[in-house]
């Protein structure tokens, strides 16, 4: 799911919790549609109230994959205002998010250049297991990452150097800060993180 369709569904968690009642035909539509798993299915149901119920289902949403949203939209027939409040809200933070792609402090020339050693460096150090995820939205591919480990199998920050010194060498010109900024911003990562590598 999309850093932006999470976060509106974390800003209108309690609202949604309150209106929700997952138990119609919401839970079925998105198992039918292969969002929810019968496993998924079964923990929902077992929670005691709907407020947990529906809880259950907004923190196994976003792990669903790319769709997850636009179905969870399309299974809210009988709920359409809140329907209405989740496009909204997606609007607002869409517009929020364009406004807010420039990243304070750091000159757009500095963002079309390669990152350098030392900036690949500092970021290694600050990542965790979400540099996966990263290296593959900027186009390394699983086979990439495995040789990455298997050269460096111990050390974590040697890996994540290697990936991104390979995406630099594979992508050359278009291997840009502001693809690598935009990479980690999909992938979560705290601004001050991107602020760090141009200290």
């Amino acid at each position: 799911m999309d850093a932006r369709d999470k976060q509106v569904l974390r800003s209108l968690r309690l609202e949604l919790c309150a209106e929700l009642l997952v138990e119609g035909l919401v839970i079925q539509y998105l198992y039918q549609e292969g969002i929810l798993t019968e496993s998924h299915v079964q923990e929902i149901r077992s929670q005691v109230t709907n407020h947990r119920k529906t809880m259950m289902l907004l923190d196994i949403l976003p792990t669903r994959g790319p769709k997850a949203f636009e179905t969870f939209l399309d299974s809210l027939q009988e709920f359409p205002w809140v329907r209405d409040k989740l496009e909204a809200k997606r609007n607002e933070v869409m517009l929020v998010a364009l406004d807010d792609d420039e990243i304070p402090g750091i000159p757009r020339n500095a963002l079309k250049s390669p990152p350098t050693d030392q900036q690949i460096n500092k970021l290694a150090r600050r990542l965790g297991p979400e540099w996966e995820c990263i290296v593959l939205s900027l186009g390394l591919t699983q086979n990439d990452i495995y040789r990455c480990k298997v050269n460096h199998s111990y050390n974590i920050q040697s890996q994540i150097v290697s990936a991104f010194i390979l995406w630099r060498q594979r992508f050359g010109n278009k291997a840009t800060m502001e693809s690598l900024c935009s990479g980690l911003k999909s992938g979560e990562v705290d601004s001050s993180v991107i602020q760090q590598m141009f200290q």
